[in-house]
């Protein structure tokens, strides 16, 4: 058999890998209270496009400048951030928690990345 043969069979046997899409980025800008509640929205119409929760990974990232200027605003942290973990683990069958990234930069408080496999 020669190689050029032999690369066609390897190519027909290899597996179809599942190819990742660039990922869904979203930022929220608000009340502490606000930004879960639109954040929890956003993931809830994402799993609807993309039509397969066991597919995508999240990602959060909150600004810790951002954050603490809501914090001196009033804006009271706890017990929602708490309960809006609760809920993405619960009531959407995500693989897994999500990944929560802090940053130490001013901007947006809260960005929502979703990655998924086509």
């Amino acid at each position: 058999m020669s190689r050029r043969v032999a690369r066609r069979a390897e190519a027909r046997s290899a597996p179809v890998r599942a190819r990742a899409e660039a990922p869904l980025v979203w930022t929220f800008n608000g009340t502490f209270p606000t930004c879960l509640c639109d954040m929890e929205d956003t993931l809830r119409r994402a799993i609807v496009q993309i039509g397969d929760v066991s597919r995508i990974a999240l990602l959060i990232e909150l600004s810790l400048p951002a954050l603490r200027a809501r914090a001196a605003a009033g804006d009271a942290i706890q017990p929602a951030w708490g309960r809006f973990l609760a809920a993405l683990t619960s009531r959407y069958g995500l693989p897994a928690a999500p990944r929560v990234r802090h940053l130490r930069t001013a901007g947006p408080l809260a960005t929502l990345v979703i990655a998924y496999l086509d």
